[in-house]
């Protein structure tokens, strides 16, 4: 098979990936509100069948549908590359901050914006082009290629162990690529090997029937001020948690893990700058920093909701309180051993009474950076886009650890999605000329996994 023809062919036909992507991100596909989800599905499916690949819908009870996609090597039929991705996309609110309509697809200039232009759509409308492009200039694939594009990634892929457990042999494979991949300042792919984990949890506290006149505080109990006292239980000023035993199996960066970090470029200043805050927690500097946002477990308040928050004043004391916690995770971390923690650890402390609903529960992935896959991607990135950065682990969470347990095999994530690009933001956009080198990326990754043992 000849490569360069294969590229060119990317080149040619970036007009039809654009317009393809536009058709996706405007059709809605908001699993938070089940908005267009079913719709969706069938969409990206007839995309799939566009392009060559033969597609059908998978479903499990009343859990949102898999589209799975398959199309079998005629010349090397024993190698088998997985593309995870997603079409559900996050929720537009606050609406009134887009300067256009969210599921517009407005192409202006470089840029594509909408909700889904980078996370997913964007993603994998660079997976499925790349497959069409061999198709289409040689009749085949340099390997077996199989897509699992799944529709609540985005609420956190409750039900993906579920579909992963039930459809094993059909989707088994040697390597996975993941949805997503940033792209710096400098337009250098960041390869991340890993995910970290998540428990997203939230602690509800009722103390009356009713909300009452504030009159009353001297003797009806706040139930927002038992919740305050039971958060600074939880972590100290500079991030620590607090929770007896929380890190008891999180285990020392390697040697190998600690070089790549410290080649890893972290410009604190532009981070700084983009979002508009003075100092790092903790007050974090170099190395530090990389290592924080690679393996360190957090607890983060991710909402907080209690009383009266309306215009004007209203003098009441609120008869409930509730606040939402994610608590990131590194490898070894299991989910439901951390749950039992926090149990624990408020009961101990005077807080039994508090409730906890676990909304999520998703433990860390990792592929060890001297893996023969690690070299096929970075190979391919550095002949696509020129110059790559490898990651021991993105800061953030996705069902990796699912995706290697179950099937048995590595995962590594590389993509198109500029680093400040919006995402799960109002104006969320990709770069065209990102969707092309990635498209590009994606086919040399095939072309040199094919060519492995």
């Amino acid at each position: 098979m000849s490569i360069k023809k294969v590229l060119q062919y990317v080149d040619k036909n970036m007009n039809t990936l654009v317009n393809d992507l536009c058709i996706l991100i405007q059709q809605p596909s908001v699993s938070a509100k089940n908005q267009g989800i079913k719709k969706c599905a069938n969409l990206v499916k007839n995309t799939l069948k566009k392009s060559g690949i033969k597609a059908e819908i998978l479903n499990t009870k009343n859990y949102p549908p898999i589209v799975y996609g398959e199309i079998k090597s005629k010349n090397n039929p024993h190698k088998t590359l997985l593309f995870y991705n997603h079409y559900d996309v996050q929720p537009v609110e606050p609406i009134e901050l887009w300067n256009n309509d969210p599921f517009s697809g407005k192409i202006d200039g470089n840029k594509i914006y909408g909700r889904g232009s980078s996370d997913d759509k964007g993603e994998m409308i660079t997976r499925i082009k790349a497959v069409e492009s061999f198709l289409k200039e040689t009749g085949d694939v340099p390997c077996n290629v199989k897509f699992v594009i799944e529709g609540e990634e985005e609420t956190g892929s409750a039900h993906i162990e579920q579909y992963l457990k039930k459809y094993k042999k059909k989707f088994s494979c040697d390597g996975i690529i993941w949805e997503f991949g940033h792209v710096d300042n400098n337009d250098r792919p960041i390869i991340d090997l890993g995910m970290k984990g998540l428990l997203y949890v939230e602690l509800s506290l009722r103390e009356s029937n009713m909300d009452s006149h504030s009159s009353l505080a001297v003797l009806i109990k706040n139930p927002a001020w038992r919740l305050i006292d039971a958060l600074k239980t939880l972590r100290d000023p500079s991030g620590k948690i607090l929770i007896k035993n929380w890190y008891n199996e999180v285990k020392s960066l390697s040697n190998e893990d600690i070089k790549i970090l410290k080649s890893f470029p972290f410009n604190e200043v532009e981070f700084k700058k983009e979002f508009g805050i003075k100092q790092f927690l903790g007050n974090k500097k170099g190395l530090v920093i990389k290592k924080s946002l690679a393996a360190e477990p957090t607890c983060n308040i991710a909402g907080i909701v209690s009383g009266y928050h309306a215009e004007g004043a209203k003098t009441v004391i609120p008869a409930e309180a509730r606040v939402k916690i994610d608590f990131r995770l590194v490898p070894n971390m299991d989910p439901k051993k951390q749950e039992i923690r926090l149990r624990k650890h408020l009961k101990s402390n005077g807080f039994g009474d508090i409730k906890i609903k676990v909304y999520h529960g998703e433990a860390a992935a990792r592929t060890d950076s001297k893996h023969p896959f690690v070299s096929h991607v970075t190979s391919a990135a550095s002949k696509s886009f020129g110059k790559y950065i490898l990651s021991v682990s993105s800061a953030g969470t996705g069902p990796m650890h699912s995706f290697t347990k179950i099937l048995n095999a590595p995962a590594i994530a590389i993509g198109s999605t500029h680093v400040f690009s919006r995402i799960h933001s109002p104006n969320e956009y990709t770069r065209i000329d990102l969707l092309n080198k990635a498209t590009k990326c994606m086919c040399i990754i095939l072309e040199n996994f094919s060519k492995s043992r």
